[in-house]
């Protein structure tokens, strides 16, 4: 949000109008609102304390001190020294410039009197205890204005004005921010929500449920005249069909390849069946396939169960194949199935 930085300039004033002018102009520059009250005769209470409710106001304080002290107050303090000793005490980011020689200002834009001298010296002893710069003409003045303040805001960066119309007001401040507390509850239930098992999917078969796959393959060689077609079934729980098919998910998987990662887990299973029968050795099997349907059904069963879904991701419109993926409660459910204890 583009900000303007209000800053107030004190100074005296008839003797530095044209040093004030190329302040005032270096402000502007920077996209800064000028402030000051020399204008306006701080000869009472009620002028005083709207001084001070302007440097209040204001980001940053300008101190130019030329050759003048200044007109008084009845203890013979000048005003701009007391609006230089107020800004101190409310820690407003001060810079002072102070002209380099003052005895080379023209006698007019001087102090005459010698008890006027030494308050400006005294004035100016006060100043240079803190940050100051110099200058010996109006437009060195400028110059060294505008790269002190650059140099000021980086280090203390002010509150700032802004247009009205840019910033919200308090009621809608308060809605955006109950708004956004409701944003982060709800992301975070849908967070847990993701890592855990759709509503609904308690009735349907999984875990430790068992699944009957129907499996063909074939013995012997059509070259030698022996070949034998067979038909086995076999059974595998829900946990252990996707122990075999999830970590190619963790990407993503074609479905051919998951069809053959699900293939190799039940070839396993019937291997450890036929173990049973002698004249079925593991070498002798060929050609092993499972039911289309049978396939399909868990695909399906996986989906219902909220464990994995279709990829999402744009690929070539040539790419007619179908790919699926572990949904974020598909990945919690792999993890315990596959991750080693600890022993």
């Amino acid at each position: 949000m583009n900000k303007k930085y209000q800053v107030f300039i004190s100074s005296t004033y008839v003797d530095l109008r044209q040093e004030r002018q190329h302040v005032i102009q270096a402000l502007l520059e920077l996209d800064c609102i000028p402030s000051g009250m020399e204008l306006f005769p701080a000869a009472d209470e009620d002028q005083w304390s709207l001084i001070k409710s302007i440097i209040d106001e204001c980001d940053y304080y300008i101190l130019i001190v030329g050759g003048r002290y200044g007109s008084t107050n009845v203890e013979g303090i000048s005003y701009t020294e007391m609006e230089y000793n107020y800004a101190l005490s409310t820690g407003k980011p001060i810079i002072a410039f102070l002209h380099k020689d003052p005895s080379k200002i023209e006698v007019g834009k001087s102090e005459s009197d010698v008890e006027g001298q030494k308050r400006l010296e005294s004035f100016r002893s006060l100043v240079q205890k803190k940050m100051c710069k110099f200058w010996a003409s109006p437009e060195e003045l400028g110059s060294v204005v505008s790269r002190s303040l650059i140099n000021l805001q980086r280090k203390s960066p002010g509150v700032g004005w802004v247009r009205g119309d840019l910033v919200s007001d308090k009621e809608a401040s308060q809605e955006i921010l109950k708004l956004s507390k409701k944003v982060e509850e709800l992301e975070r239930q849908l967070n847990k929500a993701r890592t855990q098992a759709p509503s609904g999917t308690e009735k349907l078969a999984q875990g430790d449920d068992k699944f009957e796959l129907q499996t063909y393959f074939s013995t012997g060689s059509i070259f030698e005249g022996n070949q034998q077609e067979w038909m086995e079934k076999i059974q595998m729980t829900w946990s252990e069909l996707f122990f075999a098919i999830s970590p190619s998910m963790i990407n993503e998987c074609v479905e051919a390849k998951l069809k053959n990662r699900l293939s190799s887990a039940a070839r396993e299973v019937l291997l450890t069946k036929l173990a049973e029968y002698e004249h079925l050795k593991e070498e002798a099997i060929d050609k092993f396939f499972l039911k289309e349907t049978d396939f399909e059904t868990i695909v399906i069963q996986f989906r219902a169960l909220g464990l994995i879904k279709k990829s999402e991701k744009n690929r070539s419109v040539k790419d007619s194949m179908t790919y699926w993926t572990l949904t974020p409660y598909g990945n919690e459910v792999m993890n315990r199935l596959r991750a080693i204890p600890k022993s």
